[in-house]
């Protein structure tokens, strides 16, 4: 999985990782390592990746599209390119949780435009603008760390958007500008 000497090389060790990720884009901090794995468990489709996702220097094509569609719109089966950025998030938020070998809790990934609309129009705390719809956006709990935790340690890698909802328990996190915001 991922090499936790390597992230502690690169500045990615639970100290340095907000000031690190903060001063540079997620993939050139974790260029010191040799492979990008991440593991997903979709808790709407029972469905299971554990993949290398960055490899030899390189996004891995097949890997990516094993990704996009683990991470679809499990209602509409819609299938929407997940922008590699947000896996780097993962990868940097996993190593800074000290679990890199978790698979990863995900409760919405892609979210198609009809499917937001219909869940906008059920909840304020559906954002009619989405980044879910962009494939820049999900929705995650962490197994063995409390999403407060999650929150706090995503918070501190300061890359982009960071929503807590304690009633449903669960972490959305993007790759959209730095803000942060509660919900239930």
């Amino acid at each position: 999985m991922i090499e936790r000497r390597a992230l502690l090389r690169n500045g990615l060790g639970l100290a340095g990782a907000g000031a690190t990720m903060g001063a540079a884009p997620v993939a050139l901090a974790l260029s010191g390592l040799e492979a990008r794995r991440l593991g997903f468990n979709n808790l709407h489709t029972g469905e299971k990746l554990d993949v290398a996702y960055w490899e030899n220097g390189a996004y891995v094509p097949g890997a990516l599209e094993a990704v996009n569609h683990v991470l679809r719109d499990w209602r509409t089966g819609d299938v929407h390119v997940i922008e590699p950025k947000l896996l780097d998030l993962l990868t940097a938020l996993s190593a800074s949780l000290e679990v890199p070998q978790a698979e990863i809790g995900v409760i919405c990934g892609y979210r198609s435009p009809a499917t937001n609309a219909m869940l906008h129009e059920k909840s304020s705390q559906v954002a009619s603008g989405s980044l879910h719809m962009k494939g820049m956006a999900i929705d995650v709990r962490v197994p063995g760390r409390d999403s407060t935790v999650v929150r706090d340690a995503a918070m501190r890698l300061a890359i982009g958007g960071v929503g807590y909802y304690s009633v449903s328990d669960f972490v959305h996190v993007d790759v959209g500008r730095v803000r942060h915001w509660s919900g239930t």
